[in-house]
């Protein structure tokens, strides 16, 4: 299932004149139970249109195993579509020279708050069992500000999730509905720390356990 093309050209309206590049649909079944919440795309997910399929992809793979599931029978979905990026330089190996390139940042709440829209189509869309905030930047975007994934994974979120009530919000309602909401660690959050593989591991496990109980 993939949202229409009108509220892509929305969202990208919302964002005018932001630092973004491309954008990346969210992407499974209509029937997914689960729904993988991460950031933002990155270069290599702005190039093939597919989400997390990039190096960071790679380890949600394995971590998805750990649940029993497949890409098949997930949404995956981010807070923001487009690539969040900034300018810097490096160093080309073979003529030493400067290049100016493009590289990844943190989406900032401005962008969030443009993008929450397609967000907020997917969920009532497609009403998943439950929705995995992979990192701060989904988990906030859901449940609030007071949230951290450091404090919140291993446990149970119910209760309702943000959303604009109407287009010309600049601050999130909401939902009527209520929904089951855990929180993991980024997938390239173990590239920095690898000390967060057992508790992501962990997290993924009782997503597992969660599954299994409905």
């Amino acid at each position: 299932m993939e949202i229409s093309d009108q509220l892509v050209d929305l969202a990208q309206k919302r964002a005018e004149g932001f630092a973004l590049e491309g954008f990346v649909k969210g992407r499974g079944p209509a029937d997914a139970k689960v729904m993988l919440v991460g950031e933002a795309p990155g270069e290599t997910e702005v190039g093939n249109l597919i989400p997390f399929s990039g190096r960071a992809g790679k380890e949600l793979m394995k971590f998805m195993a750990i649940a029993g599931l497949t890409r098949e029978y997930v949404f995956i979905t981010s807070a923001v579509r487009s690539r969040p990026y900034r300018y810097g330089e490096k160093i080309d190996r073979k003529t030493g020279e400067k290049i100016k390139r493009r590289y990844n940042r943190p989406p900032t709440q401005k962008e969030i708050l443009a993008h929450a829209p397609v967000l907020d189509a997917e969920i009532q869309m497609i009403q998943p069992k439950i929705i995995l905030a992979m990192g701060n930047v989904g988990l906030k975007r859901l449940i609030g500000k007071a949230y951290q994934v450091s404090e919140q994974h291993g446990k149970i979120y119910r209760g309702p999730v943000q959303h604009l009530a109407h287009l010309e919000d600049r601050s999130y309602s909401w939902t009527e509905e209520v929904y089951t909401v855990l929180a993991t660690f980024h997938p390239a959050s173990i590239f920095y720390n690898r000390q967060l593989l057992p508790l992501i591991e962990a997290d993924w496990q009782l997503l597992r356990q969660q599954l299994e109980a409905r």
